[in-house]
């Protein structure tokens, strides 16, 4: 798992994941995995469980979705559609290494962190409607394994919770990711300042679980120090599935990772000293020119001194100090003013 080498080389930890885009076949599961390895994610990531592992077959209010995408539904109908077969993940996570990809899932219950286990997962996520479930967050950690949790919804005492519970089992392990539980989520309910926030009141690293279009936001999030990336990933939305209308396609993550990792890059750190090729550039500053041709003895004036293009001559600076000094030698019109002429 390349999570923590990445987070400690200072890179960006991009995650792709598949949810349900899948549709249910596993073909199109296996094109996901290959075209999220193409784009050049790090991390395949999965939800793992089934429509019983995660509520109950009842059409009560309580348990139909009553706007956004999935409008209408009952939770369990939408969960029976979006879940991923547990019988196709083992292969799923050997293609991912195959490919040289990280693979990751979504836990809900303590059965699919069993079963994780027993395909030997090397990390787990937590998403931001089990934040809250702090008995699921304790039997996950105790495994020792790395920690990514998803923190939409929560409040700074609920991700506090969450810590603790990692911590009392003794996993330290733990990635922090801001996330807009909408979807897709509008730009103005991002508040990606909070992700900074989360870093300094937490002490771990931290990250963005982005359901937004586009990925200014992301862009915008390696600005505030995010270490983890994460996106759904389709084929293409023209094929819907239960999350293609907010995911992205091959193309677009691969874009995302080049404009993250530019906007990374040229953040770089505080340096005041000029880069090579900040130094070729030095001739077009300005510096002090002879305008006009003057004989030794005649005095500098602005008349015939001024600051101008190339930066050859003495830095402008000096030209108060030079004014009324008398030149040392004759000077043609357009030669640079000297050290020696302020001096002489």
């Amino acid at each position: 798992m390349r999570l923590f080498d990445t987070i400690s080389e200072g890179g960006v930890y991009f995650i792709a994941e598949m949810s349900g885009n899948h549709g249910g076949n596993l073909e199109k599961a296996m094109d996901i995995v290959r075209a999220a390895a193409e784009a050049g994610a790090d991390c395949l990531k999965l939800q793992t469980y089934t429509a019983d592992t995660i509520t109950i077959d009842h059409d009560g209010s309580d348990f139909m979705t009553l706007k956004g995408l999935w409008e209408g539904r009952t939770l369990y109908d939408l969960y029976e559609e979006a879940h991923t077969p547990w019988e196709w993940q083992t292969d799923i996570k050997a293609e991912c290494e195959k490919l040289g990809m990280d693979f990751l899932s979504s836990v809900f219950d303590p059965t699919s962190v069993d079963f994780l286990e027993s395909i030997e997962c090397g990390a787990y996520k937590i998403a931001s409607p089990e934040l809250v479930d702090v008995p699921l967050i304790e039997y996950t950690a105790s495994k020792g394994k790395p920690m990514i949790i998803s923190c939409g919804m929560g409040s700074m005492e609920e991700i506090q919770d969450a810590v603790d519970a990692c911590r009392r089992e003794g996993n330290e392990q733990i990635v922090l990711l801001k996330c807009t539980s909408e979807y897709p989520a509008v730009y103005e309910d991002m508040n990606i300042a909070t992700m900074a926030d989360m870093r300094e009141r937490f002490g771990f690293p931290v990250g963005l679980s982005d359901h937004s279009m586009g990925y200014a936001v992301d862009v915008a999030a390696a600005t505030l120090g995010a270490s983890v990336i994460e996106k759904h990933f389709c084929i293409t939305r023209d094929e819907e599935t239960v999350d293609s209308a907010f995911s992205m396609d091959k193309q677009e993550f691969a874009d995302m990772i080049e404009a993250v990792r530019n906007a990374s890059a040229a953040i770089g750190r505080i340096a005041y000293e000029r880069t090579p090729r900040e130094e070729q550039g030095l001739p077009g500053r300005r510096s002090l020119y002879a305008v006009a041709d003057i004989s030794a003895g005649e005095p500098f004036t602005k008349q015939n001194v001024r600051s101008i293009r190339p930066g050859y001559g003495l830095p402008p600076k000096h030209l108060p100090l030079l004014l009324g000094k008398t030149a040392s030698r004759n000077i043609a019109y357009g030669e640079p003013i000297t050290i020696g002429d302020l001096n002489g």
